[in-house]
């Protein structure tokens, strides 16, 4: 550990918490602040690899550990007294967020591919995104409510989603469902379960409680999961899948954490498999049939390579608009 380290640290730290906590997690920007502002804190946390120093996982970390919310010098004491722990604790972690939410995001491409479905998503983590057909939909489109309920009726999780343009949305009939993770979550696990929700940052009204619905809609049918690199895993996996149901893999929002060098391995292999669907930001790979051009911030949401819609990473809004600068399958 060097004072390079805790320099990159602090201003890692510095950035963090003025440009992504605010607004988000008021615990996590006075956090934040105080790693920027205090070198011994900063000093723990450069011992921490590199490629586990993301605030968000740090965090996590300490609050599954049992650091103090309520005040940031107390926190800091404690970061200090428990630096053993937390360095080796966020060593052995990765994010793995799992946010059914996208599920809102990736329905209306799954809506346009005839089932019945295999669903098959890399990076996984738990696979509460391989259960489109088990959750209700509330899309907003100005002051009309569109509601979409699975088969049995209304379920316990309801994905809530502003909508603009008017695909033709439905719930897929899904037949079998697997994942591929390097560290896969288990939704009955009670410590991959609280590592899950504890992903979840402090202030965040109304997430916690969806994922952990989602968790146990998950937990009372388990999918396939598979550890393992996304390539290299895929090909075994899809063979697994039943004849007479279209196979479709996902990638939603996991290339990202992939290096470029390994990206369109992936893209090759979810395509060679069978439909593709993904949600990405344009310039993050090269697997696009025309790269999309996007003016909302979002990513865009692909079948087969082919935008139909700019959507929020995490399923919050959808803009369908197939026409503009997107092309339907």
């Amino acid at each position: 550990m060097t004072q390079d380290a805790v320099t990159a640290v602090a201003d890692r730290y510095r950035r963090f918490a003025r440009d992504e906590a605010p607004g988000r997690s008021a615990v996590y920007e006075a956090w934040g602040h105080r790693v920027a502002d205090d070198p011994a804190v900063g000093a723990v946390l450069a011992r921490i690899p590199e490629t586990r120093r993301q605030p968000p996982l740090v965090f996590a970390v300490l609050r599954l550990q049992g650091a103090p919310l309520d005040d940031v010098d107390t926190w800091a004491s404690w970061v200090l007294a428990h630096a053993d722990a937390i360095v080796d604790e966020c060593a052995r972690r990765s994010v793995q967020t799992n946010e059914p939410l996208r599920c809102a995001a990736l329905l209306p491409a799954l809506s346009l591919i005839e089932g019945p479905i295999a669903l098959l998503e890399v990076g996984a983590s738990a696979g509460l995104c391989l259960y489109p057909d088990r959750y209700s939909y509330r899309y907003r489109r100005g002051d009309e409510v569109v509601a979409l309920d699975p088969v049995d009726g209304p379920s316990d999780v309801v994905l809530d989603s502003a909508l603009d343009g008017r695909p033709d949305l439905r719930l897929p009939e899904v037949v079998w469902r697997a994942g591929i993770d390097l560290s896969p979550l288990d939704a009955r696990s009670p410590g991959d379960r609280a590592w899950l929700t504890t992903l979840v940052w402090p202030g965040e009204e109304g997430r916690r409680e969806r994922i952990e619905g989602a968790l146990d809609i998950a937990a009372s049918d388990p999918p396939v999961l598979v550890a393992g690199d996304g390539a290299e895993a895929l090909p075994a996996l899809a063979a697994e899948a039943p004849a007479g149901a279209t196979l479709v893999v996902t990638t939603p929002g996991v290339l990202a954490h992939v290096p470029r060098v390994h990206r369109a391995a992936v893209i090759d292999a979810a395509r060679s498999a069978g439909r593709w669907i993904t949600l990405d930001a344009p310039g993050l790979h090269d697997g696009w049939a025309r790269r999309p051009q996007l003016s909302r911030g979002g990513f865009a949401l692909a079948v087969d390579g082919d935008a139909v819609a700019e959507v929020d990473p995490l399923g919050a809004w959808v803009a369908w608009h197939p026409g503009s600068g997107f092309s339907a399958q």
